[in-house]
């Protein structure tokens, strides 16, 4: 039973981006259920099982960061992709320990469980909530309709919820139609609605390796290489990706980004790049700043990746340092709270590669912001579903938030997405090139980027309060 929770797990991963097979993960999680149903005194390994499937094929990306570019060896990049895979199995083995506490009301227990340890994912330890199953119905399955209520999260519930009536039938199995069909209807709906005329975009993808783009000697190649791709945009806004630039702000010389801005300016608008920032006080900071028509702003990043943009407990993980070699890998963190750009006519709030993650982030600066830009550099993980898999995230953000979302990657994946989670253009991956367009600026609030998940973590704890409830009257009765 062990390997087949194990296959089960792995086989879970095709219902993400790239393969996007949204219906698997509905049929893998049903198969895992079942396996708790003919085994229950096995719930908590058989969901171990599962979860070490389902990450070690998931993220297993995480190598190429830590060996191709960040040069840990081989056998020890390889020992740290299986540990976070173990790590992260915890998860749906602790579901499973739900489960065999509560068998006879499963079908409550084990989906309100399920969301609640994805969300609890979400956040310890400064969060890994990637690969959370909601994001496999985005943007096919009907299911996805409901990401502008309930988020990521709640899709997540619903899915589980629906598994768990297939396995355990009851009288309430009935509301698997009631749930699927109300999806199907919701499809039209539109909680935001456009701002101001449509403004033309151009996000460029430069396509610089990681193995380069520090180098000194690359730096005057990779800022020509920029110049020349954002002079060749006649584009009212004009988006670079993550520390597209690679020096220090106050390094960059003056003529370049005056050379920049007057460009920005004589179409109208202007250029957002990303750029480390180094402060008076010797703090440095993940950036994003603008050049052109608007006086200049910040934003900085504010949510930063453990041990590859800081070093927790650097008194214990200091000496990690010395095995990854990753530049720049102590930033500081920026406010939670920035105010969106002032910039090409509309209010445009930024967030930085591995932010996009967080539902409940990227909703702080609504109603404000009118459109989404993530700049990202996935230039890290190489070759693999790591973009894709960042892509459908993306999709995820522009459903909770009623906006579009504007991509500007280094090496992909470049690309406009609809209100509704739909990618209206793309660029291919490892290209040199620019995704040109038109953005439309929304305004109002959806119901998630108003409540944010708090309804359905109240909606979880209800029913495993229910649950919780009925076990102690059941076992007072039979005293």
């Amino acid at each position: 039973m062990s390997v087949v929770a194990l296959l089960l797990g792995a086989t879970s991963v095709f219902g993400f981006a790239p393969f996007s097979w949204w219906w698997l993960p509905l049929l893998t999680l049903s198969g895992l259920f079942r396996l708790w149903r003919h085994a229950p005194e096995r719930s908590v390994l058989l969901g171990w099982w599962f979860g070490l499937g389902f990450f070690s094929a998931g993220v297993s990306w995480i190598y190429t960061s830590l060996h191709t570019y960040g040069e840990m060896s081989v056998s020890l990049a390889a020992l740290a992709v299986l540990l976070f895979a173990a790590f992260l199995a915890l998860f749906p083995a602790a579901v499973g320990y739900v489960y065999r506490r509560s068998a006879a009301m499963a079908i409550w227990s084990v989906p309100a469980a399920w969301m609640l340890a994805e969300w609890v994912r979400g956040w310890i330890f400064t969060g890994f909530p990637w690969l959370a199953v909601g994001y496999s119905q985005v943007p096919a399955s009907p299911l996805a309709a409901y990401a502008p209520v309930i988020g990521v999260f709640g899709i997540s519930l619903l899915l589980a919820w629906t598994a768990a009536a297939l396995v355990w039938r009851s009288r309430y199995s009935w509301l698997i139609v009631v749930l699927w069909g109300g999806a199907w209807m919701m499809h039209d709906v539109r909680w935001t609605v456009p701002v101001g005329a449509p403004i033309s975009v151009s996000l460029i993808q430069g396509n610089i390796s990681q193995s380069i783009k520090w180098r000194p000697e690359q730096v005057w190649t990779t800022l020509r290489d920029y110049r020349d791709l954002v002079e060749s945009s006649q584009s009212r806004l004009i988006v670079l990706p993550e520390t597209a630039i690679p020096l220090f702000f106050d390094d960059i010389p003056a003529g370049y980004l005056e050379g920049l801005a007057e460009h920005a300016r004589s179409n109208g608008g202007d250029v957002l790049f990303g750029v480390p920032e180094r402060l008076a006080n010797g703090n440095y900071y993940n950036s994003v700043m603008n050049v052109g028509t608007a006086a200049l702003q910040v934003y900085r990043k504010s949510h930063l990746v453990p041990f590859g943009e800081y070093i927790p407990l650097k008194s214990v993980f200091g000496p990690i340092t010395q095995v990854l070699h990753i530049p720049l890998s102590d930033f500081s963190r920026g406010e939670l709270h920035q105010k969106p750009f002032q910039i090409a006519g509309q209010q445009v709030a930024a967030n930085v590669c591995y932010e996009d993650v967080f539902g409940e982030e990227i909703i702080r600066p609504l109603p404000q912001a009118t459109l989404l830009v993530n700049v990202t550099n996935d230039a890290w993980f190489g070759d693999s579903i790591a973009p894709w898999q960042h892509l459908q995230i993306s999709q995820m953000r522009a459903l909770e938030s009623g906006r579009q979302m504007l991509r500007a990657t280094n090496t992909g994946a470049t690309a406009i997405i609809d209100v509704d989670g739909r990618v209206l253009k793309q660029l291919p991956i490892f290209t040199r090139a620019i995704l040109t367009t038109q953005a439309q600026g929304y305004q109002g609030l959806t119901p998630f980027a108003r409540w944010g998940n708090y309804p359905m973590l109240l909606l979880a704890s209800v029913m495993l309060l229910g649950v919780l409830w009925k076990l102690v009257i059941s076992t007072v009765f039979r005293k």
